[in-house]
């Protein structure tokens, strides 16, 4: 999947050319793709203590997730059935709204580093730094050549982390304009939804052109080899859930951490144990 995924360094990320409901290497049908996601679960869950474990013992590897996508594309719902299933003492999640006030006192990268995760866990971005390179350039809240600075910033702060031992794994959920819309009368038809709609969100409809191209400019720009973007389909919730799960799945595999031995002597542990 990471290959199949993968914008590559330097790419070019037209997005009229991904079908945001394909199914690229995915299960054949929602049923299976449920399936397959459940079982994704246990050998997430599995990788995740074992880094946990290894971060414990002084290994300072960890994974950021990060998510981005329109409105609706899923990033809430990916972090409920991607990270479900895993232990969250073992996980970091932050969602990024608009920056506070003390927030824009600061370098726009202040927020996203002290919200790094730790040694030996899994940190999970609903929105990240992109925001400032994306909702900025759209809404014009930074003049042109600030933000045009920021991809070079974005993209030695990535390889700092990377250097560092963060693993790296960003997801565009890649929504169309007609199933958004679908989403969006589905929360306003339903009382129990009315708390995740925002008339704002119309708004950004209207901007759907320049946000979409926000995203390929940002796709292009920041899609390295430290920490390249995988541009995931999301009209289809089973597979968005799935791809995002296998991508994760597939970079842990790759760190395969390792359970730490054990500081001290085992037959004497027993033996003292015995006698209690």
């Amino acid at each position: 999947m990471r290959e199949l995924l993968r914008i590559p360094e330097g790419g070019q990320a037209s997005l009229t050319s991904y079908d945001p409901a394909g199914t690229p290497g995915g299960p054949r049908t929602k049923t299976e793709g449920l399936a397959a996601t459940a079982r994704l679960g246990e050998r997430l869950a599995g990788l995740q203590e074992r880094l946990w474990a290894a971060g414990s013992a002084g290994d300072r590897r960890r994974v950021l997730l990060i998510l981005q996508g329109m409105d609706t594309s899923g990033k809430g719902g990916t972090v409920k059935h991607v990270i479900g299933p895993l232990n969250p003492a073992g996980c970091r999640v932050r969602a990024f709204a608009a920056p506070t006030p003390e927030e824009l006192s600061h370098p726009f990268l202040w927020r996203i580093m002290k919200a790094l995760p730790r040694p030996g866990e899994i940190g999970i971005f609903d929105r990240s730094q992109y925001e400032d390179v994306l909702v900025a350039r759209v809404r014009e809240l930074a003049p042109r050549g600030q933000i045009g600075r920021r991809y070079g910033h974005i993209n030695r702060f990535e390889k700092s982390l990377a250097d560092d031992g963060v693993t790296v794994v960003k997801c565009f959920l890649h929504i169309s304009y007609e199933q958004q819309k679908r989403r969006l009368l589905a929360r306003l038809d339903n009382p129990d939804k009315h708390w995740k709609f925002s008339p704002g969100d119309i708004e950004d409809r209207a901007l759907w052109p320049a946000y979409q191209e926000a995203y390929e400019i940002a796709l292009a720009r920041c899609s390295t080899e430290e920490a390249p973007w995988y541009v995931v389909p999301a009209d289809r919730k089973w597979y968005r859930n799935w791809a995002v799960g296998t991508l994760l799945l597939e970079h842990l595999e790759e760190i395969d951490p390792q359970y730490p031995k054990a500081g001290f002597d085992l037959a004497q542990a027993r033996k003292q144990l015995l006698t209690t």
